[in-house]
């Protein structure tokens, strides 16, 4: 008889058999979380096309605040809206950017108001002077002396606003402005009210600023309201408007006989004016200090 040399191989131990259960319950879970992914992924769907169709939500009103060049029918030609647009499909930003390209308009912001109304809030430019350039179109220019519209006198109807020479566009990152001493002393003076209502300004990078101003300083009744040439230099204009108002009086009462017709105020500290007879239409000069 001969030993039997067989043996029975080891049946596995627990902890491998609880090894082999963990993968299994690992691929269970991750099936469920991308069945549930998936479920709320087809749900918003769901919703996002219940509400984006849903005529409940399609604009009724679009209120519109702000404006007073730019007409509301304008603005939503300019948003793209129509009948059927719906009040969450639009996307904010992006008609933002839309309306914005109206060069009156300087910013705007848009909110929704349920259920179907469109809040549109305007600020416009707010034009300060009329920039005439030589071989170029006149431009308007803003209150920060950006400028933002190429003039159009039927269109925009600014004659009240002054007309400003003398000063040239400067382009820099695609965009064009106007900088410099020059300029820069123009936005200065225009920032000062109390010159009468300024006509035009002349900027020369000599001499500095002449402004075409309304009469203001002549009092007398026989007198005809015009408009007076005022050379102002670079600077000090508001002691230079101070000192302008102070000739204007003594003027009218030492010498009612005479009115200012020019005022060379380059020099606060030299001041010429121009005279002539008030009872004439002639021009009859003097110069005084």
């Amino acid at each position: 008889m001969k030993q039997n040399k067989y043996k029975p191989e080891p049946s596995p131990s627990k902890e491998i058999l609880a090894g082999a259960v963990v993968p299994k319950k690992r691929v269970v879970r991750g099936c469920l979380a991308l069945g549930l992914i998936a479920l709320m992924s087809l749900g918003s769907i769901w919703i996002h096309d219940a509400i984006t169709q849903c005529p409940i939500f399609t604009i009724k009103q679009v209120e519109i605040s702000g404006t007073k060049r730019v007409g509301k029918e304008e603005i939503i030609k300019l948003a793209g809206l129509t009948e059927q647009t719906n009040l969450f499909e639009v996307n904010l930003d992006t008609l933002k950017q839309q309306i914005v390209c109206h060069p009156w308009i300087a910013t705007a912001s848009i909110k929704r108001a349920l259920f179907s109304t469109l809040m549109v809030t305007i600020v416009e430019q707010d034009p300060l002077a009329v920039v005439n350039i030589e071989n170029l179109t006149d431009i308007i220019i803003n209150t920060n002396g950006q400028p933002f519209k190429e003039y159009d006198p039927q269109k925009d109807q600014l004659h009240f606003l002054p007309v400003i020479s003398g000063v040239d566009l400067t382009q820099a990152d695609n965009t064009y402005h106007f900088e410099g001493p020059l300029f820069n002393s123009i936005m200065d003076l225009l920032e000062i009210k109390g010159f009468g209502k300024i006509k035009a300004v002349m900027g020369d990078d000599n001499i500095g600023i002449i402004i075409q101003t309304q009469d203001i300083y002549n009092k007398n009744p026989a007198n005809i309201p015009g408009i007076i040439p005022v050379k102002l230099g670079f600077d000090q204009f508001e002691e230079k408007r101070i000192k302008a108002l102070e000739i204007s009086r003594y003027i009218g009462n030492h010498f009612p006989d005479r009115t200012i017709s020019a005022m060379d105020l380059y020099n606060i500290e030299k001041i010429f004016i121009t005279t002539k007879a008030a009872n004439t239409l002639h021009h009859n000069l003097e110069k005084g200090a």
